[in-house]
Protein backbone atom coordinates (compact mmCIF):
# COMPACT_ATOMS: atom_id res chain seq x y z
CA UNK A 1 0.00 0.00 0.00
CA UNK A 2 1.70 3.17 -1.50
CA UNK A 3 1.14 5.74 2.10
CA UNK A 4 -0.71 9.01 1.36
CA UNK A 5 2.08 12.07 0.61
CA UNK A 6 -0.90 14.39 1.43
CA UNK A 7 -1.86 13.15 4.96
CA UNK A 8 1.03 14.92 7.09
CA UNK A 9 -0.15 18.17 4.61
CA UNK A 10 -3.54 17.31 6.17
CA UNK A 11 -2.83 17.08 9.79
CA UNK A 12 -1.48 20.55 9.56
CA UNK A 13 -4.07 22.44 7.31
CA UNK A 14 -7.64 23.04 8.40
CA UNK A 15 -10.30 25.10 7.58
CA UNK A 16 -11.68 25.18 11.39
CA UNK A 17 -10.76 28.77 12.98
CA UNK A 18 -8.10 29.07 15.56
CA UNK A 19 -10.14 30.91 18.40
CA UNK A 20 -9.27 32.06 21.69
CA UNK A 21 -5.68 32.10 20.95
CA UNK A 22 -3.38 34.73 23.01
CA UNK A 23 0.07 35.20 22.75
CA UNK A 24 2.96 37.65 24.52
CA UNK A 25 3.13 40.97 23.43
CA UNK A 26 5.42 41.81 20.47
CA UNK A 27 6.15 45.36 21.61
CA UNK A 28 5.83 47.14 25.01
CA UNK A 29 3.73 50.39 25.11
CA UNK A 30 6.44 53.50 25.63
CA UNK A 31 8.65 52.00 23.53
CA UNK A 32 10.11 52.84 19.97
CA UNK A 33 11.73 50.14 17.20
CA UNK A 34 15.04 50.33 17.57
CA UNK A 35 17.66 50.99 14.38
CA UNK A 36 14.53 52.61 11.95
CA UNK A 37 16.08 54.37 8.66
CA UNK A 38 14.41 57.95 9.68
CA UNK A 39 17.52 59.58 10.74
CA UNK A 40 15.82 60.12 13.99
CA UNK A 41 17.44 59.14 17.06
CA UNK A 42 15.77 56.86 19.92
CA UNK A 43 15.48 59.86 22.39
CA UNK A 44 13.55 62.11 19.70
CA UNK A 45 11.43 59.21 18.72
CA UNK A 46 10.30 58.55 22.21
CA UNK A 47 9.66 61.88 23.24
CA UNK A 48 7.68 62.67 20.25
CA UNK A 49 5.68 59.29 20.44
CA UNK A 50 5.24 60.03 24.29
CA UNK A 51 3.66 63.43 23.27
CA UNK A 52 1.52 62.12 20.28
CA UNK A 53 -0.09 60.02 22.22
CA UNK A 54 -1.44 62.54 24.65
CA UNK A 55 -2.31 64.54 21.86
CA UNK A 56 -3.92 61.37 20.85
CA UNK A 57 -5.98 60.13 23.96
CA UNK A 58 -7.59 64.05 23.94
CA UNK A 59 -8.37 63.83 20.29
CA UNK A 60 -10.09 60.55 20.47
CA UNK A 61 -11.76 62.15 23.43
CA UNK A 62 -13.20 65.29 21.89
CA UNK A 63 -13.56 62.94 18.73
CA UNK A 64 -16.44 61.24 21.10
CA UNK A 65 -17.75 64.22 22.71
CA UNK A 66 -18.62 65.54 19.51
CA UNK A 67 -20.60 62.58 18.57
CA UNK A 68 -22.54 62.57 22.43
CA UNK A 69 -23.49 66.07 21.17
CA UNK A 70 -24.68 65.09 17.99
CA UNK A 71 -27.03 62.86 19.41
CA UNK A 72 -28.32 64.58 22.41
CA UNK A 73 -28.69 68.07 21.03
CA UNK A 74 -31.91 69.43 21.46
CA UNK A 75 -34.39 73.02 20.48
CA UNK A 76 -34.26 75.15 17.98
CA UNK A 77 -30.89 74.84 16.41
CA UNK A 78 -31.44 71.38 16.44
CA UNK A 79 -31.00 70.33 12.97
CA UNK A 80 -27.64 72.98 12.42
CA UNK A 81 -25.95 71.34 15.61
CA UNK A 82 -26.75 67.98 14.62
CA UNK A 83 -25.35 68.63 11.09
CA UNK A 84 -22.33 70.11 12.40
CA UNK A 85 -21.36 68.14 15.18
CA UNK A 86 -20.99 65.08 12.97
CA UNK A 87 -19.19 67.34 10.79
CA UNK A 88 -16.38 67.95 13.43
CA UNK A 89 -16.71 64.11 14.59
CA UNK A 90 -15.86 63.01 10.95
CA UNK A 91 -12.87 65.57 10.80
CA UNK A 92 -11.73 64.78 14.46
CA UNK A 93 -11.98 61.09 13.10
CA UNK A 94 -9.12 61.78 10.10
CA UNK A 95 -7.20 63.59 12.73
CA UNK A 96 -7.47 60.27 15.26
CA UNK A 97 -5.80 58.20 12.28
CA UNK A 98 -3.50 60.63 11.22
CA UNK A 99 -1.68 61.23 14.63
CA UNK A 100 -1.85 57.56 15.34
CA UNK A 101 -0.32 57.05 12.07
CA UNK A 102 2.76 59.05 13.27
CA UNK A 103 2.61 57.40 16.25
CA UNK A 104 3.54 53.57 14.50
CA UNK A 105 5.80 55.46 12.01
CA UNK A 106 8.03 56.52 14.84
CA UNK A 107 8.13 53.11 15.82
CA UNK A 108 6.03 53.78 18.74
CA UNK A 109 2.87 52.03 20.10
CA UNK A 110 -0.73 54.16 19.48
CA UNK A 111 -3.24 54.46 22.22
CA UNK A 112 -6.61 52.52 21.15
CA UNK A 113 -8.49 51.36 23.77
CA UNK A 114 -11.59 53.27 25.56
CA UNK A 115 -9.81 52.26 29.07
CA UNK A 116 -6.05 53.41 27.84
CA UNK A 117 -7.95 56.53 26.91
CA UNK A 118 -9.67 57.51 29.51
CA UNK A 119 -6.84 57.41 31.71
CA UNK A 120 -4.55 59.44 30.00
CA UNK A 121 -6.40 62.26 28.60
CA UNK A 122 -6.93 65.99 30.16
CA UNK A 123 -10.75 66.40 29.08
CA UNK A 124 -13.11 66.53 31.38
CA UNK A 125 -15.55 63.78 31.10
CA UNK A 126 -18.95 65.19 30.23
CA UNK A 127 -22.13 63.80 32.45
CA UNK A 128 -23.74 60.66 30.94
CA UNK A 129 -27.28 62.54 30.57
CA UNK A 130 -28.12 65.59 28.28
CA UNK A 131 -26.72 69.28 28.79
CA UNK A 132 -28.21 72.12 26.88
CA UNK A 133 -26.41 73.59 24.04
CA UNK A 134 -24.67 76.36 25.40
CA UNK A 135 -23.05 73.75 28.37
CA UNK A 136 -22.52 71.37 25.23
CA UNK A 137 -20.50 74.31 22.98
CA UNK A 138 -18.66 75.71 26.01
CA UNK A 139 -17.23 72.11 27.00
CA UNK A 140 -16.10 71.51 23.26
CA UNK A 141 -14.76 74.84 23.15
CA UNK A 142 -12.98 74.02 26.57
CA UNK A 143 -11.78 70.84 24.79
CA UNK A 144 -10.51 72.51 21.76
CA UNK A 145 -8.41 75.22 24.52
CA UNK A 146 -6.72 72.15 25.90
CA UNK A 147 -5.64 70.20 22.20
CA UNK A 148 -4.34 73.90 20.78
CA UNK A 149 -2.50 74.54 23.91
CA UNK A 150 -0.67 71.08 23.25
CA UNK A 151 -0.06 71.54 19.67
CA UNK A 152 1.70 74.98 20.60
CA UNK A 153 4.04 73.07 22.71
CA UNK A 154 5.08 70.07 20.63
CA UNK A 155 4.66 71.66 17.36
CA UNK A 156 7.79 73.82 17.88
CA UNK A 157 9.61 71.02 20.18
CA UNK A 158 8.93 68.71 16.79
CA UNK A 159 10.80 70.89 15.04
CA UNK A 160 13.98 71.86 17.49
CA UNK A 161 14.43 67.77 17.58
CA UNK A 162 14.46 67.49 13.74
CA UNK A 163 11.14 65.56 13.46
CA UNK A 164 9.85 68.29 10.62
CA UNK A 165 7.03 65.66 9.69
CA UNK A 166 5.46 65.57 12.91
CA UNK A 167 5.80 69.83 13.15
CA UNK A 168 3.81 69.22 9.78
CA UNK A 169 1.33 67.13 10.80
CA UNK A 170 0.65 69.21 14.10
CA UNK A 171 0.39 72.56 12.17
CA UNK A 172 -0.97 72.32 9.16
CA UNK A 173 -3.34 69.11 10.54
CA UNK A 174 -4.65 69.28 13.86
CA UNK A 175 -3.81 73.16 14.82
CA UNK A 176 -5.86 74.23 11.86
CA UNK A 177 -8.32 71.82 12.35
CA UNK A 178 -8.96 73.08 15.73
CA UNK A 179 -8.83 76.62 14.93
CA UNK A 180 -11.05 76.11 12.49
CA UNK A 181 -14.10 74.61 14.74
CA UNK A 182 -13.43 76.48 17.55
CA UNK A 183 -14.54 79.60 15.29
CA UNK A 184 -17.53 77.95 14.45
CA UNK A 185 -18.57 76.81 17.87
CA UNK A 186 -17.92 80.09 19.08
CA UNK A 187 -20.05 81.91 16.63
CA UNK A 188 -22.92 79.67 17.90
CA UNK A 189 -22.38 81.53 21.85
CA UNK A 190 -22.93 84.68 20.65
CA UNK A 191 -26.10 86.18 21.51
CA UNK A 192 -27.33 87.92 18.73
CA UNK A 193 -31.36 88.76 17.58
CA UNK A 194 -32.95 86.44 15.43
CA UNK A 195 -35.81 88.55 13.89
CA UNK A 196 -36.07 92.01 15.31
CA UNK A 197 -32.59 93.94 15.19
CA UNK A 198 -31.89 96.40 18.15
CA UNK A 199 -31.97 99.43 16.24
CA UNK A 200 -30.17 101.63 18.51
CA UNK A 201 -30.74 100.16 21.52
CA UNK A 202 -27.45 99.05 23.72
CA UNK A 203 -25.35 96.73 22.62
CA UNK A 204 -25.62 98.66 18.55
CA UNK A 205 -22.24 98.94 16.83
CA UNK A 206 -21.21 102.32 16.84
CA UNK A 207 -21.22 103.49 12.90
CA UNK A 208 -17.65 104.08 11.71
CA UNK A 209 -16.66 107.57 10.94
CA UNK A 210 -15.36 108.19 7.33
CA UNK A 211 -12.53 110.38 6.75
CA UNK A 212 -13.07 113.99 4.79
CA UNK A 213 -10.92 115.22 2.17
Amino acid sequence: MKPNRNSGRAERMSAQPRLHQRAAQVQQYGTVNLNLPLELEEPVRLEMTEQLNQLLADTISIRDLYKKCHWQVAGPTFYQLHLLFDKHFDEQMGLVDGIAERIQTLGGISLAMAADVAEETQIERPPRGREEVPAQLSRLLDAHQIIIRECRKLAPRASELGDEVTNDLVVSEVLRTNETQVWFLSEHLVAMPLVHATNGEAGEATPSIKKTA
